[in-house]
């Protein structure tokens, strides 16, 4: 019987999952082509979820489907092709989202970029600012209406704990007065995600939608294309020798955040190892959730920042 007071480091999403149904459940899954997004999808759609994975890969994302419906016999997994990095391309994906879906459950904002080089969205926004906060900011609150109508239902922010190496730095988020150093950038943009949730959470709570967001430890996937071996030192001396996580046990948390009844009507939490963790400001935390992260302030200076780097207002 399932057991999530023993839920740690190594939980897989089948433990996750152990006797939760999530038939009738719409979930959405970004950056669905591979890795975590991919295991989400699958531990998902296993479960009796009708999943969307929505990638900027089209054909990749096509054959993660296939797979899918292969080994967990659902006919029920379509493929949405969505680029965070084009507001454009977001609001058409908006658009054609909500003609084929006016109800949603799960919202698993799981895609991202991690220590790329110095670069600009199409709108541009620093790249990891532009597409791990920006993008999935305005495509959430677009969404919004079916989330609303799919209540209770929930939205599953991946951050990190790559959000201890920065709060996000309002005055020079763009790095347009300061050097850019991708790890920073990573780290203001892990702390959006988590602020996101917390201003998400307040203005959606009433209607039954709960946000959190999460650190899913550390991996080895795809995120980590633009890594150089003194950014793997660098990684290394930050985790002090902590073992990493399989794709199975990384996406665990995801999927808890997703569908675990102890969740249920809570949100604006920082989630970590399948439980909710603690706030935890000591300079060399290696786990918990940064104050700062959490501050109610900066969430709502975050939301009024991205609603007019949108060009949209969106009184939820």
């Amino acid at each position: 019987m399932r057991d999530s007071s023993t839920f740690g480091p190594a939980t897989t999403t089948t433990e996750v999952l152990e006797g939760i149904d999530m038939s009738g459940k719409v979930a959405l899954v970004t950056g669905a082509s591979s890795g975590l997004g991919q295991e989400t999808a699958r531990a998902l759609a296993e479960n009796g979820a009708h999943v969307i994975l929505a990638a900027r890969n089209l054909p990749k994302v096509e054959e993660v489907a296939a797979g899918i419906r292969s080994s967990t016999g659902s006919a029920k997994v379509e493929v949405e092709e969505l680029e965070l990095a084009k507001l454009d391309d977001v609001r058409a994906f908006a658009r054609r989202f909500l003609a084929k879906h006016d109800t949603l459950h799960v919202l698993v904002n799981n895609a991202g970029v991690m220590a790329c080089p110095f670069g600009k969205t199409a709108d541009g926004f620093e790249m990891q600012f532009g597409t791990n906060h920006i993008g999935h900011f305005l495509m959430t609150c677009l969404l919004a209406p079916a989330l609303r109508k799919g209540a209770p239902s929930r939205v599953v922010s991946l951050s990190s704990r790559g959000h201890h190496i920065s709060p996000v730095v309002f005055d020079d988020i763009q790095f347009e007065h300061r050097p850019y150093h991708k790890w920073l950038s990573y780290g203001q943009a892990k702390t959006a995600n988590v602020l996101f949730a917390v201003a998400l959470e307040k203005r959606l709570a009433a209607h039954g939608v709960h946000a959190n967001a999460l650190h899913p430890g550390a991996i080895m996937t795809e995120l980590g294309r633009h890594l150089e071996p003194e950014d793997i030192t660098f990684l290394q001396s930050r985790n002090r020798g902590m073992n990493f996580k399989t794709v199975e046990a990384g996406a665990a948390t995801s999927v808890f955040a997703a569908s675990a009844p102890e969740l249920e009507g809570r949100g604006g939490l920082y989630l970590e190892d399948c439980h909710v963790a603690e706030v935890n400001d000591a300079a060399d935390a290696l786990n918990g959730v940064k104050s700062y992260a959490l501050d109610p302030e900066s969430a709502e200076r975050l939301w009024a920042l991205s609603e007019k780097l949108v060009g949209e207002r969106f009184p939820l």
